[in-house]
C-alpha cells in the first residue's frame, strides 16, 4: 500500500473505520456528506461504483461510506479480480488504487483503455508529484485524488465523473452485419430482418452494449431479468434464451456473433472470442 497505516480505535456513528476517517478526512471533518444533486443532475441510486483497494479496512469503509450515499459499491481488493471484474461486469465508476498486489493499477487502467473500457475512473495514490499525476492522466485516468482525502471530496469527484460521462444513447447498436434499432426494435441481420421475443431483444440489446466483454450469468440476471436477490438460479434459464437468440441470430451466416465462454458466461462479438 502506498500510504501509512494508521492505528486508532475511533469511529463515529456509522461505525465506518476510524483509519479511513484519520486517513480520508482532514480534522474536524466529518464523513457524512452531502446528499447527492437531484432534479436534472443524478439519482446515485443504484450507481454501481467499484472499489479497487488492497487494504481491507479501508475498502470497507470506503464501500459502507458509498453504500449509504445509496450507490452500490462493489470490492476488489487485487488488480487480477478488479480487471476481471471490469471487464465481465458493468460500472458507472471505478476507484482505483495505484499501488496494489501483483497487477498495479496502472497496468489496470492502461489495459482496459486499450480492451475500449470507457469507464471513467479516479485513482488513488499518495504519489503526488507532477510526474505522478501525469503518468496517471497519460493511462487514461479521468481524475486523481491524493491519499488522504476528505470522503466528502471524493464523492464530489465521483459526482463530477458521472455528470461528464453521462452521454446520450445510441439510437442503434450494431456489430459486423447485426443491426438493431432501440427505438422501432426492429433487428436485421445481412439485411434479414430478425422477430424476437421482448425478453430476447433485451438480451441481445445488453451483450451488444458490452460487445467484445464477457458477461456472467449473474450480471444478465441483474441487469436483464432485473432478479437482485435469486432464491432459484436462472442459470438455465438463461441458458435456453441464448440458445434460441444464437438460433435466430446465428443461423445462417458463417461468421458467428454469440459464443460461450465456458464455466464463465457469454460473449458477443464478430469473430472468435
Amino acid at each position: 500500500m502506498d500510504a501509512p497505516k494508521a492505528q486508532t480505535g475511533w469511529s463515529d456513528r456509522r461505525n465506518v473505520s476510524a483509519e479511513l476517517q484519520l486517513r480520508l478526512r482532514p480534522a474536524g471533518l466529518a464523513l457524512r456528506a452531502t446528499p447527492p444533486l437531484r432534479g436534472g443532475e443524478y439519482d446515485s441510486y443504484r450507481m454501481r461504483v467499484l472499489v479497487v483497494e488492497d487494504e481491507v479496512k479501508v475498502a470497507n469503509a470506503l464501500k459502507e461510506g458509498l453504500e449509504d450515499e445509496r450507490y452500490e459499491a462493489v470490492v476488489a481488493h487485487t488488480g487480477e479480480d478488479a480487471f476481471f471484474r471490469i471487464n465481465t461486469e458493468q460500472f458507472d465508476v471505478i476507484l482505483l488504487d495505484v499501488m496494489l498486489p501483483g497487477r498495479d493499477g496502472l497496468q489496470i487502467l492502461t489495459s482496459i483503455r486499450k480492451g475500449g473500457v470507457t469507464t471513467p475512473v479516479l485513482l488513488l495514490t499518495a504519489r503526488d508529484t507532477v510526474e505522478d499525476k501525469v503518468a496517471g492522466l497519460n493511462s487514461g485516468a479521468d481524475d486523481y485524488l491524493i491519499k488522504p482525502f476528505a470522503f466528502e471530496e471524493l464523492l464530489a469527484r465521483v459526482r463530477a465523473l458521472l455528470r461528464r460521462g453521462r452521454a446520450p444513447d445510441p439510437l442503434r447498436l450494431a456489430v459486423g452485419d447485426l443491426d438493431i434499432d432501440l427505438v422501432t426494435r426492429k433487428v436485421t441481420r445481412g439485411g434479414r430482418t430478425i422477430e424476437l421475443t421482448l425478453r430476447e431483444f433485451e438480451l441481445l440489446e445488453y451483450l451488444l452494449r458490452h460487445q467484445g466483454q464477457v458477461v456472467l450469468r449473474d450480471t444478465l440476471a441483474r441487469e436483464v431479468w432485473k432478479e437482485t436477490t435469486r432464491g432459484t438460479p436462472l442459470n438455465n434459464v438463461i441458458d435456453v434464451h441464448i440458445a434460441r437468440l444464437r438460433r435466430k441470430i446465428d443461423l445462417d451466416p458463417s461468421v458467428k456473433l454469440i459464443h460461450t465462454i465456458r464455466g464463465v458466461g457469454f460473449m458477443l462479438r464478430e469473430g472468435e472470442p
